[in-house]
Formats: C-alpha cells, sequence, structure tokens
C-alpha cells in the first residue's frame, strides 16, 4: 500500500545535499510524493528541475503551501536533505516540529536519530504521530561478522561504485534493477543508503551506522538472505562513496562484504573538487578503475555518467571519448538508457547470456 508524503528540501532540491529528495522524485517506491518544499525555487516543477519532465510535483515556499495544495492529507514528512555533517540545523526541527503538530509522522535518513531525542519524542506523543529514524542500526547483539558464506554463491553480483559521493550510484542500479526485469531476468537490489529504504527496498540497510567489521558482514548476510529468498538472477548491490575517499570507507566495505565479480563506474565529468570536500580535487577515472580491481580483486566492466551541468551534446562527446580511451562501454543511463550497460554485464555473466537467449526466444 502506497503512503503519500511531503519532502521538505529546503534550499537544495536538485543539489548534492538534496539527493534523497531527488532520488525520492525519480523512483518514489511506495510513496505518493504531493509536494516538496523548497521556498527557492517554488512555483516550478519537481521533475522540471532535476530531468527537464514536468511530473506535476510542484516546489513549494513551507509547509502549509505543501499541504494546500495536496489532494489528500500526506501521512509523512520526509527530510530530504542529506548535509555532509547529519545534523540539523535549528530551522529544519522546527520544520519537523510544524509538521508533527499537523499530523504528519516523520521520515528521518539522518545520523542524528530523532527517536532519541526527548524533545522531538514528546512532541511526537502529543501529536500522536510517529518518527522513524532510517539509519538507526537493529540492537548491537544482533549484529553479524563476515562468515564466508557469499564465496558459495553462484549468483552474478555486481555493485555501482562512483568517483564521488553523491553522484548517481542508486539512480544507476535502479535503473539497471528495472531494467533487467523488464528483460524477463529475476534482480535484486541491495540498498546500502537511506533513500533506497525509504523507496521500500526489500533488502538492505545503513551501512554507515555500523562499524566497518559489521558492516561487511552485514551487507553478506543481506545478500545471502536475498539469495536464498528470491533466486535471483543478479544481484546489485548500491555503492557508496568512492573508494578513493579520503573521509569515507563504506565502498571499501562494500567490496569487502558483496564480493562483486564485476564493477559499473559512476562519474560526474564536470566534477572537478570532492562535493563536501571541495579542497580535494575529483579522481583520475583510470586511477579509480585501477584501485577498485586491485582492491577488491574485481572488474570495471563500464563506465556511467552523471550529467550535470553537461549539455546533450557534451554527453555525446564524452561517451565517444571515454570509450576510445578507456575500451569500456560508457552510457548516461537516465539519458541515453541502460541497453548499452545490461548488454556489457549480460557478455560479461555466461550464466546471464543463456538466460537471455531463453528470454529473447520467448
Amino acid at each position: 500500500m502506497r503512503k503519500s508524503a511531503i519532502i521538505y528540501c529546503e534550499g537544495q532540491f536538485g543539489s548534492m545535499d538534496g539527493k534523497t529528495a531527488n532520488g525520492l522524485i525519480r523512483e518514489p517506491g511506495y510513496y505518493e510524493i504531493s509536494a516538496v518544499i523548497d521556498s527557492t525555487k517554488c512555483g516550478l516543477d519537481a521533475g522540471e528541475v532535476l530531468d527537464g519532465i514536468k511530473i506535476g510535483i510542484p516546489l513549494c515556499k513551507n509547509l502549509e503551501e505543501a499541504l494546500a495544495i495536496s489532494n489528500e492529507k500526506p501521512t509523512d514528512f520526509i527530510l530530504g536533505i542529506a548535509p555532509s555533517d547529519a545534523f540539523l540545523k535549528a530551522e529544519e526541527r522546527m520544520a519537523i516540529f510544524n509538521a508533527m503538530k499537523a499530523g504528519l509522522n516523520i521520515i528521518n535518513p539522518l545520523q542524528e536519530f530523532l527517536t532519541e531525542d526527548e524533545e522531538m519524542m514528546n512532541v511526537a506523543n502529543k501529536y500522536n504521530v510517529t518518527i522513524r529514524d532510517i539509519r538507526k542500526p537493529k540492537p548491537k547483539k544482533e549484529w553479524k561478522l563476515f562468515s564466508g558464506g557469499i564465496l558459495n554463491m553462484d549468483t552474478p553480483i555486481i555493485t555501482i561504485l562512483g568517483t564521488d559521493g553523491a553522484c548517481g550510484k542508486r539512480t544507476t542500479a535502479k535503473i539497471l534493477e528495472k531494467g533487467f526485469r523488464e528483460r524477463g531476468y529475476n534482480p535484486v537490489f541491495i540498498a546500502t543508503g537511506q533513500t533506497g529504504l525509504i523507496q521500500g527496498a526489500e533488502y538492505g540497510f545503513a551501512i554507515d551506522a555500523f562499524p566497518l567489521q559489521y558492516l561487511i558482514g552485514e551487507l553478506e548476510g543481506e545478500i545471502l538472505r536475498a539469495y536464498k529468498n528470491e533466486n535471483p538472477d543478479i544481484i546489485i548491490v548500491e555503492g557508496q562513496g568512492a573508494l578513493s575517499h579520503p573521509a569515507y570507507a563504506s565502498a571499501c566495505g562494500i567490496l569487502k562484504g558483496a564480493r562483486p565479480q564485476a564493477v559499473i563506474l559512476q562519474h560526474p565529468p564536470k566534477r572537478k573538487v570532492l562535493g563536501d570536500f571541495p579542497f580535494m580535487p575529483m579522481p583520475d577515472v583510470q586511477e579509480e578503475i585501477n584501485l577498485i580491481e586491485h582492491y577488491g580483486n574485481t572488474k570495471v566492466i563500464a563506465i556511467t555518467l552523471n550529467h550535470e551541468n553537461m549539455t546533450d551534446e557534451e554527453i555525446d562527446q564524452t561517451i565517444v571519448e571515454y570509450e576510445n580511451k578507456y575500451h569500456l562501454p560508457v552510457s548516461d543511463v537516465l539519458k541515453k538508457g541502460d541497453e548499452k550497460i545490461i548488454n556489457a554485464i549480460i557478455d560479461f555473466f555466461p550464466s546471464l547470456k543463456n538466460k537471455d537467449k531463453v528470454v529473447s526466444s520467448l
């Protein structure tokens, strides 16, 4: 059953720090999004801001306006921001209080757990609403260490890694999942971040809420659970950060826990410095490929582009340039589709190639 929601993304919609809101607009999962709050873009359409296509979800000045334009009263208020420090500012706390007073449940993707905030819980209880901390881990006594069970799996595993944080790894993973399903395959998506979990992913967890050694075991456990329950043709693991990133270690744990045989590398060509660390230059694509392949004992088999600040002509030119330079298939799956990348994955895994022949003959 789909829920309805308003997304709060004040001053950040369409930007890196608005990635949770951006992702939910492109793929709302089991949510019906009625409006996005961002007073700096009020009056515009959310889909047009992101992808140049109107989708009927307005950007509003405040909660009152968002509630007024909603056909039915939404049930949830989703924080669509993802700041690098992961903590609420005073105005953001006030926005949450106002939402609870309006009778909306709170969906919190930050590492600041509101269910441990006495003032927040007092207000929630007063107005009979709930707070869900997406990143809050399960009790420590339930945490798993690496078991080695994944080494006995025969299902292909790929992960979408990147050259930076917030560059479209989850978006690409979800597009590939949908593309495989449309071809008749049975793919499984493993969420590793807050947006995928809000969308309703059946498998995964917020990996940055766990110490690294438990992250590895928990990720292996989720993959094994999906393997047992779904008998999938392919498992697609969402990446986080970048392996070369000086401040994030998540990609290290993903490579260890998921043991992917192949990797798709997501890259924003126009980005010159790391998103939340402007004193650090973006890594070289070839060096990132070399690092991933060496560290993960795996193979980068394709490159996908994030087209931020790129014209359509620049996208086309970059695809040709990168394919000549890196000798890998390259695409922007949002602009150019997933066919080239899915074909590369099928070509790499014999079991998928055999399945493709069966599907094609039906």
